[in-house]
């Protein structure tokens, strides 16, 4: 470690924790074994901060902050799971659910899927918003992958890992808001991008069923992640 880090002690639920200068409060919690939900967060890909599950409350911010993209700071005093936190969690989960078309035991990820995990740990056993059920594609046209927008929740999972460890940048997202999508290169079918390399590793960093291999029954696709702090490492990326 260089000499000109900084190290910050904070609080994190009445936990004094040691962090460097540059960390953001999810990093430091997960180095301590302590629980922040979420779904677009993954060890060996930068902060996206787009789920907004890993909400904090901060001692003195009346507002809540996002703890991936929220730097430490020197006496900083960090809440996970207040009641307030705990219900917007809830809430945010059952708009996950209600935006698209997740029926969970027609699904190949079915009980390996973390939005469903999620769900079931906050204790979501019903969704009091009404259900979109929008009419999306299906993209089948990869040889050995499939891209269902049904599943999707705009993590960008997929998308920084094609750009950040596989340096294809073949996933992009179009649109805003409710209408944002995955797309291909330029919004063409997965079968005719000319730029990926059908390497898998959208497939096994997304959260849902919305990509999977070819051939997966239901429950049958589970992900395979261990690969991307090292291969993180091995491009030099900051983790």
């Amino acid at each position: 470690m260089s000499s000109s880090v900084k190290i910050k002690t904070l609080i994190i639920d009445d936990r004094h924790v040691g962090a460097r200068e540059d960390q953001n409060i999810l990093e430091v919690a997960r180095e301590n074994g302590i629980d922040i939900p979420t779904l677009c967060s993954i060890d060996g890909l930068s902060a996206y901060g787009g789920c907004r599950l890993c909400m904090v409350e901060v001692a003195g911010t009346p507002k809540l902050l996002p703890a991936c993209m929220t730097t430490v700071e020197e006496g900083m005093q960090v809440f996970t799971q207040t009641e307030r936190l705990r219900k917007l969690r809830k809430n945010l989960l059952e708009l996950y659910f209600s935006e698209r078309n997740h029926v969970c035991s027609v699904c190949v990820s079915n009980d390996n899927c973390d939005l469903q995990a999620m769900a079931q740990k906050v204790g979501m056993d019903h969704v009091h918003y009404p259900y979109i059920y929008p009419d999306l594609e299906v993209d089948v046209t990869s040889e050995r992958f499939v891209m269902d927008h049904n599943r999707c929740i705009m993590c960008t999972r997929c998308v920084r890992v094609c750009d950040e460890i596989e340096g294809a940048h073949t996933l992009d997202i179009k649109d805003r808001g409710i209408e944002a999508r995955i797309v291909t290169d330029l919004d063409q079918p997965w079968g005719e991008s000319e730029t990926c390399t059908l390497c898998g590793k959208c497939v096994h960093v997304c959260p849902t069923g919305a990509l999977f291999e070819k051939g997966k029954s239901v429950g049958e696709m589970s992900k395979r992640r261990q690969f991307l702090p090292y291969l993180s490492l091995m491009r030099g990326e900051k983790k």
